[in-house]
């Protein structure tokens, strides 16, 4: 018995050692805040732009799904189709190539010029790769709405953008709304390989500790245990969006 208690509190100084090791000592802590604030800022800019380039690529390709074979033959026939052709270029690329192997080589190939400004490279990588996402999610919505909702728009006198505008877009966003959000919480996963061009962010905040350290159980602990706070937290929202969103439909 004497035994097992000297070594349950062996046990617990030695834990409580490793986490003032790995967090307290040189305020190691604040490089898992720093990466924290990293990701953050990653996350929030790459989802502007993905939703900014989604809702452009899912106008072309829904526009040309509509409209294309009602279309007289012309320059505008021929340069929806051209624009819809580089919407698919786009799609096909970016989602038939890993995430990891686009980040590296918008950092070491396309943005060379520019890739001290590695915070604004990340950005520009994880925002063209949502925005391939984002836009089948927002294509599908506007595809669920009636077509009825179209000829609602003429009779009132609007043309097809304006009917796009002002009634097809607001109705396919509340569609697809949680969808946007649950892929916003995959970005901010997604975000963890952004070690890869040395931009330090949580997951990277959690591997200097264990370099400086030489312990990863707990440093890598710390770090999906945040990852997994913030999942679960904006989970949560979203939650509580679809069932506002289903209320309002009542």
């Amino acid at each position: 018995m004497f035994l097992t208690q000297l070594s349950i509190g062996d046990w617990w100084q030695d834990l409580k050692d490793t986490f003032i090791l790995n967090f307290i000592t040189d305020d190691r802590y604040m490089y898992l805040v720093r990466g924290l604030g990293v990701t953050f800022s990653v996350t929030a800019g790459a989802t502007a732009l993905g939703i900014l380039l989604g809702i452009i690529i899912a106008l072309i390709r829904s526009t040309y799904d509509k409209n294309i074979r009602d279309m007289r033959s012309g320059i505008g026939k021929i340069i929806l189709s051209a624009l819809n052709g580089i919407a698919k270029f786009y799609l096909t690329i970016i989602r038939g190539t890993p995430m990891v192997v686009q980040l590296m080589i918008a950092y070491f190939v396309v943005f060379v010029s520019i890739s001290k400004y590695k915070v604004f490279v990340a950005i520009l990588a994880f925002g063209f790769n949502s925005g391939a996402y984002v836009a089948e999610i927002i294509r599908s919505g506007i595809m669920s709405i009636d077509p009825g909702q179209f000829e609602a728009g003429r009779s009132l006198g609007f043309n097809y953008a304006q009917t796009m505008l002002y009634i097809i877009i607001p109705q396919a966003f509340k569609n697809v709304l949680p969808a946007l959000a649950n892929e916003f919480i995959v970005l901010i996963k997604e975000t963890s390989v952004s070690g890869y061009i040395g931009l330090q962010d949580l997951t990277k905040g959690g591997d200097v500790i264990r370099s400086r350290t030489f312990t990863a159980f707990m440093p890598l602990l710390a770090v999906a245990i945040i990852y997994l706070v913030i999942v679960m937290f904006f989970t949560k929202l979203v939650g509580i969006l679809e069932r506002r969103l289903r209320n309002s439909e009542r």
